[in-house]
């Protein structure tokens, strides 16, 4: 039983439809209540502190960069390299990466507090900053994505009555190749760039890796095109229809695999060197007080290590169980999960148990606490229901996948 459909009548997947679609939009109501409180009465209605700065949106931040930049690499390098039997899911991978930067600029107008002073980093250059890097890649990105999704919304019947706008349509298509080349390049320096942001920081040990940066890259790879693929495999069991081939399901998947081997492989050669063979004091004490007072032993190798990253490089690598739609698709949901907990890991690990010389100690003792508020929550669940939402009316009513030439099984 390799493949699986929903048998489902017509009108039940159009009541189902209009039910979930009602359901997303009070999820997202509830989500612009949420935000309105934040921007009137500021981040004392959340959980973060000035020793825990950054929290739950961050996280969410940092995952739909992730998976968005990882999805637009996947289809900068089919465009660049003109691999034809992967341009079906190009436009999604495209889709995917403008609903993943869009859902990240959300989540970080709320959490810098002052969305009024987001030009700053603009006017105001600090060429030593990290984080003023990132700035720039996340604006010079998101128009690469926003030139790059245009000609799929000039397509749509609803833009006939002016055919200038297709016109440029296929001008920014034609340009599809320089557009690729430029995002790719940010996507890479952007994801870099935020591993960096931790990775370069010396005076914490639990976060100063030089390889972090690349990790950054190989999880956002593998995590993007997961999501991808999921929601494409999604859309076909809904619809009962094949929208890829079998053959290149089987194909996307084993890059998804590769990419996650590769980071795993990584991944774990930097753990040993910093907390195995060798002996950091400073790396040695954040863990032993993170192990004390934190799940985050258990997070880091039984859901990001285990659940995120063997199990489904194993579902994903072997020939025969990649066959079986049901175990692509729980590994795929795996490798999600997983790239969201590094994320989550990376970010309070270092925060949660500061360094030694950091006013957050006092005597050993851990001070710094965090635990996200209600507010924060339905905020996040907003910006999820707008992804979603965005998704869903963007399959029904764009041209996002385009027909593949092999629908053989």
């Amino acid at each position: 039983m390799a493949r699986f459909d929903f048998s489902i009548p017509k009108e039940a997947r159009q009541r189902a439809w209009w039910i979930w679609i009602g359901s997303l939009l009070i999820l997202l109501a509830i989500g612009v209540i949420g935000a309105i409180r934040v921007f009137v009465l500021g981040l004392q209605v959340t959980g973060l502190s000035d020793q825990v700065p950054w929290g739950l949106w961050i996280t969410q931040d940092l995952s739909a960069i992730a998976t968005g930049a990882g999805a637009f690499t996947f289809s900068a390098v089919v465009y660049l390299f003109r691999m034809k039997k992967y341009q079906p899911i190009a436009r999604a991978a495209v889709f995917v990466g403008f609903l993943g930067y869009s859902s990240a600029m959300l989540a970080l107008a709320l959490d810098i507090g002052r969305p009024d002073r987001f030009w700053h980093p603009l006017v105001f250059w600090n060429v030593h900053s990290v984080l003023w890097e990132i700035t720039w890649c996340v604006i010079l990105y998101s128009a690469v994505l926003v030139l790059e999704f245009l000609p799929i919304f000039f397509e749509t019947k609803y833009f006939s009555r002016w055919p200038q706008l297709k016109t440029y349509g296929e001008i920014l298509h034609k340009a599809s190749p320089v557009f690729a080349g430029v995002g790719l390049a940010l996507s890479l320096l952007h994801q870099s760039s935020l591993g960096a942001t931790y990775g370069v920081l010396s005076g914490r040990a639990i976060w100063y890796s030089p390889s972090l940066p690349v990790m950054f890259i190989l999880s956002a790879v593998a995590g993007g095109i997961a999501m991808t693929l999921l929601l494409t495999m999604i859309v076909e069991k809904l619809n009962n229809k094949q929208i890829i081939s079998r053959q290149l399901q089987f194909d996307i998947s084993r890059i998804a695999g590769f990419a996650l081997l590769a980071y795993l492989y990584l991944k774990l050669w930097d753990w040993a060197s910093t907390s195995y063979y060798s002996n950091s004091p400073g790396t040695t004490e954040a863990l032993a007080l993170l192990q004390s007072t934190t799940p985050y032993t258990q997070t880091f190798w039984w859901i990001e290590i285990l659940l995120g990253g063997v199990i489904p490089a194993i579902i994903l690598l072997s020939q025969q169980l990649r066959r079986n739609d049901r175990y692509t698709m729980l590994a795929l949901g795996l490798i999600i999960v997983g790239v969201t907990i590094n994320r989550w890991n990376v970010t309070l690990s270092g925060l949660i148990a500061p360094p030694h010389w950091s006013p957050g100690i006092l005597g050993g003792v851990l001070s710094a606490s965090y635990l996200p508020t209600w507010n924060e929550i339905i905020v996040s669940l907003g910006i999820i229901a707008y992804a979603l939402l965005a998704f869903s009316f963007g399959v029904k009513y764009l041209p996002i996948y385009t027909p593949d030439e092999d629908p053989a099984h």
